[in-house]
């Protein structure tokens, strides 16, 4: 996974194609084609100018209102460390890395056998990373599979934090889990003022693609902004499969879900620090398959990373 807001351009758009993908986006966002879900998401939206169909959750947000929420989105987040020596600042110039995620099973290192992974495989895997110089934040690298699936993401919120001293990066699942969440990371701040001021902890949701912000999406997005901490959304559409099979086409599917994402978290709280994510990727017709080290994962990222500069929002892609 890579962090960046690094000014560069890798070929892969120009300039007016980045702004026609632009264009094509506002045009769905703007034609009631997304639908977005959770009341209090839906009331924001509305208060904003948006047009809301409530019996369908299908939301028309005007041009207006997407640019002035990227507009107001940081170019720079300070993702903070528990030790301040591995703060991570996300700003035009400078890449990050941090593992991969998120597993679910694991070769046992002592027997070899294959198995479902632990909340103490975990900890040992946020441990490892702490030690290693080229990670630079961390992110749940294995599911904790051996705990109550309603509390999950809190054990594993409690097996990093007691582990790292870097940054967590963390998928919470719904309003409630990521509140949660929040007064972990502030009893360790000291507090949630401290915390807004240095967010050790961020979090993570990805829309339903195709077009859609479930309301454990809308949950995360809303209460982080509260919280003032980061919140990365992450676009994980399939070109061929939820997405068009074309790049342009699938470049403002993503776009759209992540810019939808952006506008509710500044709309709940101007100013709230966003990461303009993606792990979009082709669908494998043959297995049906999501295939992350595909060619044109790495394309699609690349071209992602470029609509992300062009919005001067930190960017965050994943691929293997």
């Amino acid at each position: 996974m890579v962090f960046s807001q690094k000014k560069i351009d890798f070929g892969l758009l120009t300039r007016e194609e980045v702004e026609s993908i632009h264009l094509a986006t506002l045009d769905v966002l703007q034609g009631g084609c997304f639908k977005v879900y959770g009341d209090e998401a839906l009331e924001i939206l509305h208060g904003a100018g948006c047009r809301v169909d409530k019996e369908t959750n299908t939301v028309s947000i005007p041009p207006r209102v997407v640019e002035e929420a990227i507009d107001s989105a940081p170019e720079k987040v300070l993702l903070a460390a528990r030790d301040p020596k591995f703060d991570v600042i996300l700003e035009p110039g400078k890449v990050h890395f941090t593992n991969f995620g998120t597993g679910i099973m694991v070769i046992d290192p002592e027997t070899g056998d294959l198995r479902e992974s632990t909340k103490e495989d975990l900890a040992k895997t946020a441990l490892v990373c702490d030690a290693l110089e080229e990670v630079d934040l961390y992110t749940v690298a294995v599911a904790a599979r051996d705990v109550p699936e309603k509390a999950r993401e809190l054990h594993e919120a409690e097996a990093v934090l007691a582990n790292t001293s870097k940054h967590f990066h963390h998928d919470t699942a719904g309003a409630e889990s990521t509140r949660k969440f929040v007064e972990m990371g502030a009893a360790i701040a000291g507090g949630k003022d401290k915390l807004r001021e240095r967010p050790i902890i961020s979090t993570c949701t990805c829309p339903n693609s195709p077009l859609e912000l479930h309301d454990f999406s809308t949950g995360i997005i809303i209460e982080s902004a509260k919280a003032g901490i980061p919140v990365d959304i992450l676009s994980m559409a399939m070109s061929g499969g939820t997405a068009p099979v074309t790049l342009a086409g699938t470049l403002v599917v993503t776009n759209a879900e992540v810019l939808t994402g952006v506008v509710l978290a500044q709309l709940t709280r101007k100013g709230t620090p966003v990461i303009y994510g993606s792990s979009t990727t082709i669908m494998d017709l043959l297995y049906s398959t999501s295939p992350v080290g595909s060619p044109e994962h790495g394309m699609i990222s690349a071209a992602v990373a470029e609509i992300g500069h062009y919005y001067k929002i930190p960017t965050y892609v994943g691929g293997g």
